[in-house]
């Protein structure tokens, strides 16, 4: 497997404990009742300031993990991995990794900058597989 399909593969596994991250605490706050019904309401109470930010995190993975796939394949696929590729691809998964208590806590300006670091490693190997 190539260190980019390696990250990649960290990086889905983040998403899963990231899910957990939110899912646990919004559970507990939202009770069965709501959490297991359609939703097609909005829920009684609103959730804490802190686990709101896990479900946004969760939420802003979700799309950064689609351009981050989408360079991991193109890289992959046209056979151009290089330590250049593999070093983004892994710093797109440490920003990730940072992202998520930076945004739990609310660290700002930190939370964007790591974000930013994410994205740029991205767009890295994106144009890495273009030059």
């Amino acid at each position: 497997m190539t260190p980019e399909l390696t990250a990649l593969t960290l990086a889905a596994l983040l998403q899963a404990v990231q899910y957990l991250l939110y899912a646990v605490p919004a559970n507990l706050e939202l009770g069965p009742g709501y959490t297991m019904s359609a939703r097609d309401r909005e829920p009684s109470r609103q959730l804490s300031p802190k686990t709101a930010r896990l479900g946004r995190a969760l939420t802003n993975h979700f799309e950064g993990l689609i351009l981050f796939t989408i360079a991991v394949i193109v890289v992959t696929f046209t056979k151009i991995t290089t330590p250049l590729t593999a070093a983004c691809a892994f710093t797109y998964l440490g920003a990730r990794v940072l992202y998520i208590p930076a945004y739990y806590l609310g660290l700002r300006p930190w939370r964007s900058l790591i974000w930013a670091v994410g994205w740029l490693a991205t767009l890295f190997m994106l144009l890495a597989a273009l030059f």
